[in-house]
């Protein structure tokens, strides 16, 4: 069995992550921070003209028709450079959600997926699961919650309240509105009773995946600032790197990263292909990333000594975004519960020889 990814994955892997590398660096994301919205018009026509914002869309309606395979090693460098654009949640969770809307829903499949995947048009989702929902503000198009009901309502019918996060990139609201009949596109009456509350199920899986994707990333991120921080500073005439209890720092949270990839991809397949066993992928892909990313975050701040948490060392840029996506799509303790479900079930099929049956 090959578990490699493709070439064509890796070469547009290879030029994404040049791309973010470029045009999302620390100097933008603070920039950023002082404008009105904290997002770019500009970067964002940037992304859709890469092709990213189209990449789960299906080509009936102008996209790639790609899945979450093929756009899981995008959302790790996504993460890396703490991208503030809500990419990663669009063609993960907003995308695949409209285009699971069943046919009586053909027309507004065909009005906004054709318009998410040129860029004309951004969504938001706010889940049962996240009481706050992220970039309402700037969202022409809001998918919310109403019990196991889907709305989708514009900026016109809701009103919105900020609420401030640790992470000055992640602008996250509070959402007031009506649910009616007239913004009603999944749930009761509508198909069979049960197809909402599988949209935000599926919602939550795609959601937990997104974040575990930008959480592997940033911990690649912050040990690779770590390292280079450590090489530069010097104590006693030599760099504090080249000290051994500052080696085992990275190299503790080094091993937590390669452990977590393995957990990631598996993840992503088994979302992209409908596995019956993507609950529980997903759930030790979340873990086992977000675990990654709180050691690095604390390995960090441990390595740069008291710099680690000041305005104006860049690592605290990726360990705020870190511990804001920790409760995002379910906390740590709604995932370990749900591996432990699995482990303790009395059909549980365990072992090697089900791992590769």
């Amino acid at each position: 069995m090959n578990f490699t990814f493709t070439e064509d994955q890796l070469m547009f892997h290879d030029s994404v992550k040049s791309f973010l590398t470029n045009e999302v660096t620390p100097e933008r994301i603070r920039e950023l921070w002082e404008s009105d919205t904290g997002r770019s018009s500009e970067l964002w026509g940037q992304l859709a003209e890469l092709g990213l914002t189209a990449m789960t869309v299906p080509e009936a309606f102008g996209g790639l028709g790609m899945n979450e395979l093929d756009f899981v090693l995008l959302a790790e460098e996504c993460g890396y450079t703490a991208l503030p654009e809500a990419l990663v949640e669009t063609v993960m969770v907003a995308v695949p959600l409209i285009s699971s809307l069943g046919d009586e829903q053909a027309e507004f499949k065909e009005s906004w997926l054709s318009r998410i995947a040129t860029g004309e048009a951004r969504v938001a989702v706010g889940h049962p699961d996240n009481p706050l929902v992220p970039d309402a503000h700037v969202a022409d198009l809001l998918l919310l919650a109403n019990g196991d009901e889907v709305h989708a309502l514009s900026q016109g019918q809701v009103q919105l309240t900020e609420n401030p996060s640790v992470d000055p990139s992640r602008k996250l609201f509070t959402v007031e509105w009506t649910p009616s009949t007239e913004t009603l596109i999944s749930g009761a009456g509508i198909a069979d009773g049960t197809a909402g509350k599988q949209l935000w199920q599926d919602a939550l899986d795609r959601g937990a995946l997104a974040v575990a994707a930008q959480q592997l990333g940033l911990a690649r991120k912050m040990v690779d600032l770590s390292v280079d921080y450590t090489f530069e500073r010097k104590q006693f005439g030599k760099p504090i790197g080249s000290f051994q209890a500052v080696k085992h720092l990275m190299s503790n949270v080094a091993v937590q990263i390669e452990f977590a990839k393995s957990p990631l991809y598996k993840a992503a397949y088994s979302v992209a292909y409908g596995l019956n066993s993507r609950a529980k992928d997903v759930s030790h892909a979340r873990l086992v990333t977000t675990d990654a990313a709180m050691l690095g975050a604390k390995n960090g701040i441990q390595s740069h000594g008291a710099m680690g948490y000041t305005w104006e060392v860049d690592l605290q840029i990726f360990m705020k975004r870190a511990w804001a996506l920790a409760s995002s799509y379910g906390t740590q303790g709604f995932h370990k519960q749900r591996i432990k479900q699995f482990i303790l079930a009395d059909e549980a099929q365990l072992g090697a020889g089900s791992t590769f049956a």
